[in-house]
Protein backbone atom coordinates (compact mmCIF):
# COMPACT_ATOMS: atom_id res chain seq x y z
CA UNK A 1 0.00 0.00 0.00
CA UNK A 2 1.34 3.62 -1.02
CA UNK A 3 2.63 5.80 2.00
CA UNK A 4 0.82 9.05 1.02
CA UNK A 5 2.37 12.63 1.31
CA UNK A 6 -0.43 15.12 1.38
CA UNK A 7 0.19 18.44 0.29
CA UNK A 8 -2.29 20.87 1.44
CA UNK A 9 -5.24 21.00 -0.26
CA UNK A 10 -3.41 19.95 -3.49
CA UNK A 11 -4.63 16.57 -5.88
CA UNK A 12 -1.52 14.90 -7.04
CA UNK A 13 -2.18 12.13 -9.58
CA UNK A 14 0.54 9.89 -10.66
CA UNK A 15 0.44 9.12 -14.24
CA UNK A 16 2.61 6.41 -15.86
CA UNK A 17 2.20 3.64 -18.21
CA UNK A 18 5.20 1.21 -20.59
CA UNK A 19 7.41 3.07 -22.93
CA UNK A 20 5.12 4.06 -26.04
CA UNK A 21 1.65 3.78 -24.13
CA UNK A 22 0.49 7.16 -25.11
CA UNK A 23 1.08 8.81 -21.32
CA UNK A 24 1.70 12.37 -23.36
CA UNK A 25 -1.48 12.00 -25.01
CA UNK A 26 -3.59 11.08 -21.83
CA UNK A 27 -1.77 13.98 -20.30
CA UNK A 28 -2.24 16.30 -22.78
CA UNK A 29 -6.14 15.80 -21.94
CA UNK A 30 -6.10 16.03 -18.39
CA UNK A 31 -4.71 19.00 -19.27
CA UNK A 32 -7.02 20.56 -21.01
CA UNK A 33 -9.73 19.48 -18.03
CA UNK A 34 -7.58 21.77 -15.85
CA UNK A 35 -5.24 20.05 -14.54
CA UNK A 36 -1.32 21.27 -14.04
CA UNK A 37 0.90 18.80 -15.63
CA UNK A 38 4.33 17.79 -14.55
CA UNK A 39 6.30 16.36 -17.20
CA UNK A 40 9.22 14.12 -16.15
CA UNK A 41 10.86 14.11 -19.50
CA UNK A 42 11.19 17.80 -19.41
CA UNK A 43 12.84 18.12 -16.33
CA UNK A 44 15.05 15.51 -17.00
CA UNK A 45 16.05 17.13 -20.34
CA UNK A 46 17.00 20.00 -18.36
CA UNK A 47 19.03 18.37 -15.53
CA UNK A 48 20.96 17.16 -18.34
CA UNK A 49 21.67 20.68 -20.27
CA UNK A 50 25.12 22.09 -20.35
CA UNK A 51 26.44 23.45 -16.90
CA UNK A 52 23.76 20.92 -14.66
CA UNK A 53 24.84 19.03 -12.09
CA UNK A 54 23.95 15.89 -13.64
CA UNK A 55 25.21 16.80 -17.04
CA UNK A 56 28.89 17.10 -15.53
CA UNK A 57 28.21 13.47 -13.68
CA UNK A 58 26.85 12.07 -16.79
CA UNK A 59 29.82 12.88 -19.05
CA UNK A 60 32.41 11.81 -15.95
CA UNK A 61 30.41 8.65 -16.26
CA UNK A 62 29.57 7.80 -20.08
CA UNK A 63 32.80 10.03 -21.73
CA UNK A 64 32.53 12.83 -24.37
CA UNK A 65 31.93 10.35 -27.09
CA UNK A 66 28.04 11.61 -26.02
CA UNK A 67 28.39 14.89 -26.64
CA UNK A 68 27.41 17.04 -29.79
CA UNK A 69 29.85 19.84 -31.40
CA UNK A 70 27.67 21.95 -29.34
CA UNK A 71 28.61 20.69 -26.37
CA UNK A 72 25.09 19.51 -25.32
CA UNK A 73 24.16 15.55 -24.73
CA UNK A 74 23.19 13.11 -27.67
CA UNK A 75 19.86 11.75 -25.98
CA UNK A 76 19.64 9.31 -28.64
CA UNK A 77 23.76 8.08 -28.78
CA UNK A 78 23.10 7.92 -25.02
CA UNK A 79 20.02 6.04 -25.09
CA UNK A 80 21.94 3.68 -27.60
CA UNK A 81 24.27 2.80 -25.00
CA UNK A 82 22.02 2.80 -22.17
CA UNK A 83 19.42 0.97 -23.33
CA UNK A 84 21.50 -2.07 -24.44
CA UNK A 85 23.41 -2.35 -20.85
CA UNK A 86 21.23 -2.86 -17.75
CA UNK A 87 24.23 -1.34 -15.48
CA UNK A 88 25.01 1.39 -17.33
CA UNK A 89 21.17 1.98 -17.28
CA UNK A 90 21.17 1.53 -13.53
CA UNK A 91 23.83 4.32 -13.29
CA UNK A 92 22.49 7.22 -15.74
CA UNK A 93 19.58 6.49 -13.33
CA UNK A 94 20.68 6.69 -10.30
CA UNK A 95 22.59 10.35 -11.03
CA UNK A 96 19.25 11.88 -13.25
CA UNK A 97 16.33 10.57 -11.04
CA UNK A 98 17.50 12.29 -7.88
CA UNK A 99 17.36 16.09 -9.60
CA UNK A 100 13.94 14.96 -11.43
CA UNK A 101 12.55 13.81 -8.36
CA UNK A 102 13.68 17.05 -6.45
CA UNK A 103 12.59 19.03 -9.20
CA UNK A 104 8.72 17.77 -9.28
CA UNK A 105 8.86 18.07 -5.95
CA UNK A 106 9.61 21.81 -5.70
CA UNK A 107 6.95 22.15 -8.61
CA UNK A 108 4.14 20.82 -6.49
CA UNK A 109 4.85 22.73 -3.53
CA UNK A 110 5.52 25.86 -5.41
CA UNK A 111 2.02 25.06 -8.08
CA UNK A 112 -0.72 27.45 -6.83
CA UNK A 113 -2.67 24.89 -8.92
CA UNK A 114 -5.51 22.85 -6.92
CA UNK A 115 -4.86 19.37 -9.23
CA UNK A 116 -1.52 18.31 -10.20
CA UNK A 117 -0.28 15.62 -12.52
CA UNK A 118 2.80 14.10 -12.36
CA UNK A 119 3.56 12.49 -16.21
CA UNK A 120 6.06 10.10 -15.35
CA UNK A 121 7.28 6.99 -17.13
CA UNK A 122 9.03 5.19 -13.96
CA UNK A 123 6.27 7.03 -11.33
CA UNK A 124 6.30 3.22 -9.36
CA UNK A 125 10.13 3.01 -10.09
CA UNK A 126 11.26 5.69 -8.45
CA UNK A 127 9.04 6.27 -5.78
CA UNK A 128 6.96 9.22 -6.95
CA UNK A 129 3.79 7.25 -6.65
CA UNK A 130 4.30 7.18 -2.40
CA UNK A 131 3.52 11.30 -2.67
CA UNK A 132 0.99 10.52 -5.24
CA UNK A 133 -2.94 10.55 -4.10
CA UNK A 134 -4.30 8.47 -6.94
CA UNK A 135 -2.42 6.57 -9.74
CA UNK A 136 -3.55 6.34 -13.46
CA UNK A 137 -2.26 3.40 -15.61
CA UNK A 138 -2.42 4.13 -19.19
CA UNK A 139 -2.16 0.71 -21.25
CA UNK A 140 -1.78 -0.62 -24.47
CA UNK A 141 -1.01 -3.40 -26.16
CA UNK A 142 2.53 -4.45 -28.25
CA UNK A 143 1.07 -4.50 -31.58
CA UNK A 144 -0.57 -0.94 -30.61
CA UNK A 145 2.96 -0.15 -29.19
CA UNK A 146 4.82 -1.03 -32.06
CA UNK A 147 2.52 0.12 -34.94
CA UNK A 148 3.02 3.79 -33.13
CA UNK A 149 6.22 3.44 -32.69
CA UNK A 150 7.66 3.02 -35.55
CA UNK A 151 5.14 4.60 -37.43
CA UNK A 152 5.22 8.14 -35.79
CA UNK A 153 8.94 8.13 -34.06
CA UNK A 154 10.86 5.97 -36.27
CA UNK A 155 11.70 3.25 -33.57
CA UNK A 156 12.98 -0.01 -34.58
CA UNK A 157 11.23 -2.93 -33.09
CA UNK A 158 14.59 -4.32 -31.27
CA UNK A 159 14.41 -0.31 -30.15
CA UNK A 160 11.16 -1.27 -28.49
CA UNK A 161 12.12 -4.32 -27.02
CA UNK A 162 15.11 -2.39 -25.47
CA UNK A 163 13.45 0.44 -23.57
CA UNK A 164 10.52 -1.86 -22.36
CA UNK A 165 12.62 -4.61 -20.93
CA UNK A 166 14.20 -2.05 -18.90
CA UNK A 167 11.11 -1.40 -17.61
CA UNK A 168 8.35 -2.54 -14.74
CA UNK A 169 6.16 -5.19 -16.54
CA UNK A 170 2.89 -3.55 -17.22
CA UNK A 171 0.81 -6.05 -15.60
CA UNK A 172 3.04 -5.20 -12.12
CA UNK A 173 2.06 -1.47 -13.07
CA UNK A 174 -1.78 -2.02 -13.23
CA UNK A 175 -1.97 -4.13 -10.18
CA UNK A 176 -0.81 -0.91 -8.44
CA UNK A 177 -3.08 1.29 -10.42
CA UNK A 178 -6.27 3.46 -9.14
CA UNK A 179 -7.26 3.90 -12.28
CA UNK A 180 -6.52 2.33 -16.10
CA UNK A 181 -6.98 4.07 -19.37
CA UNK A 182 -6.98 1.70 -21.92
CA UNK A 183 -5.48 3.36 -25.27
CA UNK A 184 -5.70 0.76 -28.13
CA UNK A 185 -8.47 2.72 -29.28
CA UNK A 186 -9.27 5.68 -30.86
CA UNK A 187 -8.67 9.32 -29.55
CA UNK A 188 -11.96 10.20 -28.62
CA UNK A 189 -12.37 6.93 -26.97
CA UNK A 190 -9.73 7.64 -24.48
CA UNK A 191 -10.81 11.09 -24.18
CA UNK A 192 -14.16 9.69 -23.07
CA UNK A 193 -11.95 7.27 -20.29
CA UNK A 194 -9.90 10.41 -19.31
CA UNK A 195 -13.20 12.66 -18.44
CA UNK A 196 -14.93 9.57 -16.70
CA UNK A 197 -11.61 9.70 -14.03
CA UNK A 198 -11.74 13.48 -13.78
CA UNK A 199 -15.39 13.19 -12.47
CA UNK A 200 -14.59 10.90 -9.93
CA UNK A 201 -11.49 12.75 -8.87
CA UNK A 202 -12.52 16.78 -9.28
CA UNK A 203 -15.25 18.69 -10.80
CA UNK A 204 -14.32 21.41 -13.57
Amino acid sequence: MRKQKKYNKKLVIGLTGNFGSGKSTVAGLFRELGAYVIDADKLARKAVSPGAKAYNKIVKVFGKAILRKNGHIDRVRLAGRVFCDRKALVSLNSIIHPEVIRAIKEKISASKYRIILLDVPLLIESGLSRISDKVIVVKASANTIARRLSGKRGFSIQEIKDRTKNQMPIRDKLRLADFVIDNNRSFKNTSVQVEKIRRKLWKS
